[in-house]
């Protein structure tokens, strides 16, 4: 599980570097962005002194200086655009990272705690010890001696169903821990691309904008760069919970396990059950991150198609892991 972790972990930190590595390529579209908004910016003032001089009202310069400010804001789009819009959004993806790291190292440091504590609570017990400890089994084998062999065929049966429900367990559990990693990396990898497609052809949206009956581009292109920098934060926030509400199962999972006389349950049936609202939760993102920032205009279709494609990702997964733990848990978690 640990290796697994830091696959994933370099397969995010390979997406933070491929963004790095693919804005440069943005400056490719200024020569177009720039020339089209040259011609729109022609017709913007023109049509605005030429409405001032018919009807005989003096010439209002502000408003001239929009396509100005936008043709600014295109030469220099990685350093102006980009560069202030990560710099005020990256602290807010360093801080819920930061939070996620906390609540996982808690959540991880717990659960070697409780593992240890099941083990040694089973082998306090007479009549599962043998399962868990080889010296325990071959010291119950030993008071049985050969002539109650029945018994000591039961013994080696129940040990031998004993390791192999704990192998089919662990395989669940780890499908389900593959399948959990993977719909973040998919959120992640979905994000890291919008965001290079906005950024490489952001130039194009802000030379569009010039252009009259144009003008919401340029916001809508603002809301959607924000609301897609925002899925990874809250990303690290959903993870952070759902950690956070183990660490405290776990602690009082510890708290029983602490006292003699109780029995554990051997099953994975809260951890698995976690790990499937998780891989379901991950496809709810794009719905938060478009609550935080709200698009208005032409770009509310934007967020209907953006929830309504999470939402069949995520009855479709939900079906398939439904079905799996309908068919699988029935028979492992009795």
């Amino acid at each position: 599980m640990v290796l697994l972790a830091v696959n994933f972990d370099n397969l995010h930190q390979i997406l933070q570097s491929l963004y790095t590595d693919m804005m440069p390529l943005c400056s490719q579209m200024t020569g177009v962005a720039k020339g089209l908004a040259g011609l729109g910016a022609l017709f913007y003032v023109a049509y605005r002194v030429w409405q001032s001089l018919a009807r005989a009202e003096p010439i209002d310069v502000f408003p001239l200086l929009r396509p100005f400010a936008l043709g600014i804001c295109i030469m220099f789009f990685p350093t102006i655009v980009l560069g202030t819009l990560n710099s005020i959004l990256s602290p807010v993806v360093t801080g819920t990272h930061k939070i996620l790291e906390t609540q996982t190292f808690d959540m991880n440091e717990y659960r070697e705690q409780k593992d240890k504590l099941e083990i040694e609570a089973m082998r306090r017990n007479p009549e599962t010890a043998y399962l868990v400890d080889k010296e325990a089994f071959d010291n119950k084998l030993d008071e049985l001696g050969a002539l109650d062999a029945i018994e000591a065929c039961g013994m080696y049966v129940d040990r031998a169903m004993y390791n192999m429900k704990k192998a089919v367990q662990n395989f669940f559990r780890e499908l389900l821990e593959l399948m959990f990693n993977a719909a973040a990396l998919v959120v992640d990898t979905l994000r890291t691309f919008f965001l290079i497609v906005l950024s490489i052809l952001g130039p194009i949206s802000f030379a569009i904008s010039c252009w009259d009956g144009f003008q919401a581009s340029l916001s809508q292109w603002f809301v959607r760069y924000i609301s897609i920098y925002l899925w990874l934060p809250v990303s690290d926030l959903f993870s952070s919970v759902l950690a956070r509400i183990q660490t405290l199962m776990l602690q009082k999972d510890i708290e029983q396990l602490s006292d003699p006389n109780f029995i554990p349950d051997s099953s994975n049936a809260v951890y698995i059950t976690f790990l499937i609202i998780g891989i379901i939760g991950y496809f709810t993102i794009p719905t938060v991150a478009n609550w935080i920032v709200q698009a208005g205009g032409g770009a509310g279709n934007y967020g209907k198609n953006v929830n309504q494609t999470a939402s069949k990702a995520g009855s479709i997964v939900g079906g398939a892991t439904g079905a799996a733990v309908g068919n699988v848990t029935g028979r492992l978690f009795k």
